[in-house]
């Protein structure tokens, strides 16, 4: 499309398995019109497209939060956010679900004013703006169901720190409390060891990465803090009752089918 014919935005949305999702020539196109200064943006998964087209490269962006992990590895170049939306110049990203409402809130506020945007959240039942910072998931106290202040602080330090983790020493310098306290705590709270509960969210955050990313199993346990893939295994497999390696295999015959 040329002259009046050419959009002013294309948006771009998309689903589960958009890793299969390998069009040149739609790739092509989007740099084409990104290029010729059309705004281009992504509902949900709609980021991965634009990401596999060379456009969110030191960009920042917003993605699902379940997609995240995967996306992140897979590229590694974008400033990728569990936001509800990101907008960086030309390029508007969001997480899907009602973040997409929010993003089009912001454009309309953009073009218009206060006035329109509060008659548009009238129409579609909303009754305030969300802020692109806006946390999309729950906060870890409704989530978990966890009331104790310093629980809460010891798992947010234990998902900062997946690829790399924490030492129950060292959470327990950064958090104030002893060894046995934070065992005491979590033996109450979580009704497991402090141990155990990093281990799950590590291997969870590894069960993503096998369903959501193709890379090799290795390279996920490395990137969820396993100094081996043996030992990867044995832990997946132990909480799972299967293999990543058949968790992998699953995943491929899904995209097949």
């Amino acid at each position: 499309m040329a002259g009046p014919d050419r959009p002013s935005m294309v948006i771009v949305c998309s689903g589960i398995n958009v890793e299969r999702y390998q069009s040149r020539s739609t790739f092509a196109w989007l740099r084409e019109e990104y290029n010729r200064g059309v705004a281009v943006g992504g509902l949900c998964t709609g980021a991965h497209v634009l990401a596999a087209a060379g456009l969110l490269s030191n960009k920042r962006c917003a993605i699902h939060w379940e997609n995240l992990p995967g996306f992140a590895e897979a590229f590694p170049k974008a400033n990728v956010f569990a936001d509800l939306y990101e907008v960086d110049h030309n390029v508007y990203t969001c997480a899907g679900g009602t973040a997409a409402l929010d993003m089009m809130l912001k454009l309309i506020g953009d073009d218009f004013d206060d006035n329109l945007v509060n008659r548009v959240c009238e129409q579609v039942l909303t009754d305030r703006v969300r802020s692109p910072t806006d946390r999309q998931r729950l906060p870890l106290r409704a989530r978990l169901g966890v009331q104790n202040t310093k629980v809460l602080s010891i798992i947010e330090l234990m998902e900062a720190n997946l690829s790399e983790p924490l030492s129950l020493i060292e959470v327990a310098d950064l958090v104030g409390l002893s060894r046995r306290q934070i065992e005491r705590l979590f033996r109450a709270e979580m009704g497991r060891s402090p141990a155990r509960y990093y281990l799950e969210i590590r291997l969870d955050r590894a069960r993503h990465l096998l369903i959501q990313s193709m890379m090799p199993v290795v390279e996920v346990a490395v990137a969820c803090g396993f100094v081996s893939a043996s030992h990867f295994s044995k832990c997946y497999r132990e909480l799972y009752a299967r293999s990543p390696q058949q968790e992998r295999l699953d995943r491929k015959q899904l995209l097949a089918a």
